[in-house]
């Protein structure tokens, strides 16, 4: 087997990766609840050792849907705790006090499931490598649907996240509409942490769409940007992995974080020419 069929598989899931979670990002930094992708994930990861303490291979579709549960359950409390606009409580500290018990609880768990702990280490970390074209498949698959529930009811979980006032006036129930948004984020976050690993699916979520927003406030070319930054970085990424021999997850994290210190330093630049240029013209027709 060649380098390329190796890495294909990687650089395909890494563009699977990007389709859904550039659109989610969108909503997640909107919202303000940036961590909710590592909280969901972390109980996830609580499902899955939940399920082998009862007796299910981790790589079962029991232990599948023990992981997708305890995302359902995690999805109820996000909806449940949604907290007004004026609280003097974030919802970020929510999700942070979830985050912090799950991962303490799995902790206590996997002290009784020492023969798999690095399994469901794995679980957290990621390989990317070792995708393969059927799970790869029915990833696509599974994105394809929860982007088309999306699609279907795109303005109500677009005016949700960028316009609460306003689906507040309409007497939409935001509970309910968060409890469904979670969920299909839960399903989402279940299947990519097993491919990549929190932190490569906390970058493909947060990354493109904080870029975006740099140049961008409309929808349309904020997942264009975001798309298209996920696309080259993680092009660049498996490049980098293969030259330096490093591992692929890491490095297309670590490169995520150099383009956006790039892109972020040009923003500056193009801002502050951008305010020089007006400031001069404004000047000028003064006198």
């Amino acid at each position: 087997m060649t380098i390329f069929q190796i890495l294909l598989p990687a650089f395909v899931a890494s563009l699977i990766l990007t389709g859904i979670h550039a659109y989610l990002g969108v909503h997640v930094v909107e919202r303000g609840v940036i961590f909710v992708d590592l909280s969901l994930a972390q109980i996830a990861a609580l499902g899955t050792t939940v399920a082998y303490l009862a007796g299910y291979d981790l790589h079962a579709n029991g232990a599948y849907l023990f992981s997708l549960g305890f995302t359902f359950l995690g999805a109820a409390i996000f909806a449940v705790s949604r907290v007004h606009r004026k609280t003097r409580i974030p919802q970020e500290a929510i999700i942070g006090i979830v985050y912090a018990v799950s991962a303490a609880v799995a902790i206590l768990l996997m002290s009784k499931a020492t023969q798999e702990t690095e399994h469901l280490k794995e679980m957290l970390v990621g390989n990317i490598l070792s995708v393969t074209w059927p799970e790869l498949f029915k990833t696509a698959v599974l994105y394809s649907l929860v982007g088309s529930f999306h699609y279907v009811f795109r303005e109500r979980f677009l005016l949700i996240s960028m316009n609460e006032p306003e689906a507040e006036r309409r007497g939409w129930n935001l509970r309910f509409w968060d409890f469904l948004f979670y969920v299909s984020f839960g399903f989402v976050v279940t299947s990519s942490v097993a491919i990549a690993g929190v932190l490569l699916v906390f970058c493909f979520l947060i990354v493109p769409s904080v870029t975006a927003m740099l140049f961008s406030e409309r929808l349309g070319p904020r997942l264009a940007i975001g798309w298209t930054m996920g696309t080259l970085v993680s092009a660049l990424g498996v490049s980098f992995s293969f030259l330096l021999d490093l591992p692929t997850g890491a490095t297309i994290v670590a490169t995520f974080g150099a383009c956006l210190l790039v892109v972020a330093g040009y923003w500056r630049a193009f801002r502050r020419v951008a305010n020089e240029v007006r400031g001069g013209s404004t000047a000028r027709a003064a006198l």
